[in-house]
């Protein structure tokens, strides 16, 4: 049977990544603000459509914004783990990335009365201990990693990598990686982020990026029986008003071309299902 599925996941980033860099000024704070409007307006977008989706969450997210990451979580969406305060797991000690991984899952606690599955690193830069930690945590899915686009995959731990730079895999894990590009992400293409030694150039046309991302499921539907694709959407980038024209297209072409729209959770599920059977 021919089944392909879409994941719509959100990082509801909110202030925290501009905060952990340093940007605290109140211009480029209100750019984090905007989340909430971009929130609010991406829920009547999912809920007018009745799609499911998964909202990856700081912990410092849920704090700072209670009545929103309320809102997310009264929808019924699944709120998966995107650190406590937005720091790349890679620029952590194993303590502190182990902290991390406790506090903003007691937020989520807190707020849905679960603890999340799944995780997403902040910057999708996870450290050496990163699987061991999520596995030891109990998540059942990452999605952080690029080593496939719509077939998810088990997570390896204990890879060398020697000086020469041979590399001896590690075995793969329990952790399912729900794959993910920054190709299909829009902050890389929409953001435009100015610093003293780069600039993000961004603002680029709906219309491109629309025709990028149906075309990775095109690829998806002609070429492959079963498959997993995911976008990941920032609600303060894609809020934005040409930019939310440009997602409810997005859903509307992939209901026409049969995608079947599913939490994070429930995907990994099925994939976890197929394999065994």
């Amino acid at each position: 049977m021919r089944r392909h599925i879409v994941c719509l996941s959100f990082d509801y980033d909110a202030v925290s990544s501009w905060i952990v860099n340093g940007r605290t000024t109140p211009t480029l704070m209100s750019r984090g603000e905007f989340g909430e409007v971009g929130t609010e307006r991406v829920l009547d977008l999912l809920k007018e459509y009745d799609i499911p989706a998964t909202w990856f969450v700081p912990g410092v997210t849920i704090e700072s914004y209670p009545r929103t990451s309320g809102m997310i979580a009264e929808a019924g969406h699944e709120i998966g783990h995107h650190g406590w305060s937005h720091i790349p797991p890679a620029s952590l000690s194993f303590a502190e990335e182990q902290d991390q991984l406790a506090l903003g899952n007691e937020a989520i606690e807190r707020l849905c009365g679960r603890k999340a599955i799944g995780y997403r690193s902040p910057s999708w830069d996870l450290s050496a201990h990163s699987v061991d930690l999520l596995l030891e945590q109990g998540f059942k899915y990452d999605s952080s990693m690029m080593g496939n686009d719509y077939t998810p995959y088990f997570a390896r731990t204990g890879d060398v990598i020697h000086p020469d730079a041979r590399v001896d895999f590690g075995p793969p894990s329990q952790l399912i990686e729900m794959p993910i590009s920054w190709s299909t992400d829009d902050f890389p293409h929409f953001e435009y982020v100015r610093s003293k030694t780069s600039v993000l150039p961004g603002l680029r046309s709906t219309e491109d990026v629309l025709n990028n991302w149906l075309g990775d499921f095109e690829y998806l539907r002609r070429k492959m029986d079963w498959g997993v694709l995911t976008y990941t959407c920032h609600p303060f980038c894609i809020g934005r008003g040409h930019r939310m024209l440009m997602l409810e297209e997005l859903i509307r072409s992939l209901i026409a071309g049969g995608a079947v729209f599913m939490t994070m959770a429930d995907a990994a599920t099925e994939f976890t299902n197929r394999i065994s059977e």
